[in-house]
């Protein structure tokens, strides 16, 4: 039974409104009901006053088993459930469902295309692109569970004048064992000393250009080498992704849409929406108060928005989305606002259906992380250094842990995943080791731990049944804690609509904080017979919800810690 539904149903039958029109809120824990239904809204539709209403409503609302008490307060009506019907529901569907209590078929027959990540080849992964992989990689998670058909796409940034320079770097200054021997260090090494040399020697950018046009005719030296690269910079990827656990259904970076963008600007020209400007093609948005979106340079080369366009339509033509997401930084915003709207002025009314999901900025505390370029703090670094300093917490907590290093890997990564969606995404995000590897704060490793407590809970039992007294579980700690798993379904709706992953991690984390509190005032091991049972239940329950929800932000568990 979805509760919130029937009272829904029951509501929208005595107003005689739609229900779309019924609006129930989870009331403030002092209030101690489940559900509430403030009036305010019917009183355009009824022509009383919402105290009136509320009163007319509760008197008319009829019996029903799972609501055991209904009270007045003003314009509201608060709805209290039956303790043991509802515990009884909410556990039994958890068990019986496992991970599909959380998923849903609203998106059935739905694709939503996600572009998220997209670092830049020849360069090493640096922690600028870890928010964008992060929340794209949840927000693909979270629309699964809701039936969507995803679409992961990683838009690799392997185009452009960049890879001229690179050549040029490689011609006069690299050799192959080098950079088989270093792989990316070694091409950016390279890519860095061409722009040191460019400023004593302007002609290399000639040479750079030139690279770059054989490579756009098709020159087999130069795409060879541009193939070269990409590979040596995917090797790199890969590694970083293994790690966080992240995968993509396609890596089709700027070079794919090559032979897709002439096809872009002729259409363009075809609606009149294409203008010349100082030797370049522009679309003007002045009228939309924008700057002039640029399509082709003063050379004729393409820019971004040329491929981000061509992209759009390509995605739009192959996978027929209900929305195409992009998760990139807010300085991207201006970028997005120009092509979205010149996607709108070609006539495309899917441009209402393209998304920008902007984040906030990495910072580190105290600059306590080395790094090796100098420059930009790396991925690897990153990780490396997050279970580092886990295992050195673990081998001062638990030194004769088995298993150490997997299990440092685990936290370390799950730690710098979570300390990175517990927040809005607008807001900027803060490394602080000693905040974000805390096991008792409101952390990653903090809900890990719970885990592994209700694990060790359950290990110890050993075999108990499913066959409950529910009215056991009608205190307060235990219906605190079933409350918020029967929410969770709703919290992953909220979260896609607001594509917000940090509403998933504050749910789990009060369910992680739920448990512990439960656990802290109640024997569970020890209880008289019935009571251990319905307990045991009731954590194996917190058990499964904490793996799930877990595993839609992209956290792995272990059994032990």
């Amino acid at each position: 039974m979805n509760f919130k539904n029937e009272l829904i149903k029951i509501l929208a039958d005595i107003t005689q409104l739609d229900k779309n029109e019924i609006l129930l809120e989870i009331p403030p824990e002092n209030v101690g009901a489940d559900f509430a239904c403030p009036c305010f809204k019917f009183a355009k539709f009824l022509k009383k006053s919402p105290t009136l209403i509320a009163n007319e409503i509760a008197e008319k609302f009829p019996n029903t088993n799972f609501i055991s008490q209904i009270k007045i307060d003003g314009a509201y009506i608060n709805f209290f459930l039956d303790k043991e019907i509802f515990a009884r529901e909410v556990i039994s569907q958890l068990l019986t469902k496992k991970e599909n209590f959380l998923k849903s078929d609203i998106g059935h027959g739905k694709n939503i295309v996600l572009d998220y990540s997209s670092p830049n080849i020849a360069k090493p992964f640096h922690v600028g692109h870890l928010r964008s992989t992060i929340i794209g990689n949840a927000l693909y998670n979270i629309f699964s569970c809701l039936g969507y058909n995803c679409i992961g796409i990683n838009h690799l940034g392997d185009w452009g004048t960049q890879f001229g320079k690179l050549i040029t770097a490689y011609k006069n200054w690299g050799n192959e064992t080098n950079i088989k021997n270093n792989g990316i260090n070694e091409l950016m090494r390279l890519y860095v000393k061409f722009h040191d040399e460019a400023e004593k020697n302007p002609s290399l950018n000639d040479s750079a250009r030139n690279w770059f046009v054989k490579m756009q005719n098709g020159d087999a030296e130069a795409l060879n080498l541009w193939k070269w690269f990409n590979d040596i910079s995917m090797k790199e990827f890969e590694n970083v992704y293994n790690r966080l656990g992240i995968k993509f259904d396609y890596y089709t970076g700027e070079s794919f849409y090559n032979d897709k963008m002439q096809a872009v600007v002729n259409e363009l020209k075809e609606k009149n929406l294409l203008t010349e400007s100082d030797g370049a093609m522009i679309v003007d948005l002045q009228d939309y108060k924008m700057p002039p979106c640029l399509i082709l340079r003063r050379d004729g080369g393409t820019l971004y928005p040329t491929r981000d366009i061509a992209a759009a339509i390509y995605r739009k033509n192959t996978f027929d989305f209900d929305k195409c997401i992009y998760v990139t930084a807010l300085d991207q915003k201006l970028h997005f606002e120009q092509w979205f709207k010149v996607i709108e002025l070609m006539g495309y009314k899917w441009a209402k259906d393209l998304v920008h999901v902007t984040f906030g900025l990495v910072s580190l505390d105290s600059g306590k992380l080395s790094t090796r370029s100098g420059h930009v703090v790396l991925m690897e670094d990153l990780l490396n250094e997050a279970v580092a300093k886990t295992k050195k917490i673990i081998e001062n907590k638990n030194p004769n842990l088995e298993n150490k290093d997997e299990i440092a890997d685990i936290v370390g990564i799950g730690a710098v995943i979570f300390n990175d969606l517990y927040n809005s995404r607008i807001k900027d995000v803060t490394f602080s080791w000693e905040r974000m590897l805390n096991f008792d704060g409101e952390t990653g490793p903090y809900v890990q731990y719970t885990y592994v407590r209700t694990c060790g809970i359950l290990k110890k039992a050993g075999n108990f049944n499913n066959e409950i007294d529910y009215k056991i579980l009608s205190d307060d700690l235990s219906m605190n804690i079933i409350r918020l798993i029967n929410l969770f379904p709703e919290k992953i709706l909220e979260a896609a609509e607001k594509l917000e992953p940090y509403i998933i991690s504050r749910h789990v984390m009060a369910i992680a904080q739920a448990f512990n509190k439960f656990y802290h005032d109640n024997s569970i091991l020890n209880a008289p017979v019935q009571i251990k049972n319905a307990r045991l239940n009731l954590t194996l329950c917190v058990n499964l919800i904490l793996k799930f929800g877990l595993k839609i932000l992209g956290l792995k568990v272990s059994e032990v810690m």
